[in-house]
């Protein structure tokens, strides 16, 4: 069988992009490098990968480059962050204005601090690994 890589892009879904755009750039410090109009805008995690956020009222309708596609009700994505960086990653959030949702220690000993974006998304920023390699 063929091997996959990479995950390149991760998608989340928002109506409100400017939102969106002020969430991913202002509370978390990642790089906006494209915006499609009121159909998405996509933001630079590494070298190798980006995170989109599409306007499902937009993304549902035929495209003549891509297939429709969308999805309803909160999605997740996790950051990985340093375990040294966990304390001030809650004050910045905090600092920010949003409410920590909830932290987890894993039984790995990784922890996780969880927000919402302005559509609703599960944010986690997790210190450790939780998953075996």
């Amino acid at each position: 069988m063929p091997r996959l890589t990479r995950i390149h892009e991760t998608v989340l879904y928002g109506p409100d992009l400017d939102a969106m755009a002020a969430f991913y750039t202002g509370a978390l410090g990642l790089r906006q490098v494209s915006r499609n109009a009121d159909r998405g805008v996509v933001f630079r995690i590494t070298a190798d990968s980006v995170l989109i956020a599409f306007n499902p009222g937009e993304t549902t309708k035929p495209h003549e480059v891509v297939p429709s596609h969308g999805a309803t009700g909160p999605g997740h994505i996790a950051f990985t962050i340093p375990r040294e960086d966990l304390d001030a990653w809650r004050d910045h959030l905090t600092g920010a204005g949003l409410a920590i949702e909830r932290e987890v220690t894993w039984p790995t000993g990784a922890r996780s601090l969880y927000v919402r974006d302005p559509a609703g998304n599960s944010v986690e920023l997790l210190a450790g690994e939780v998953w075996p390699a």
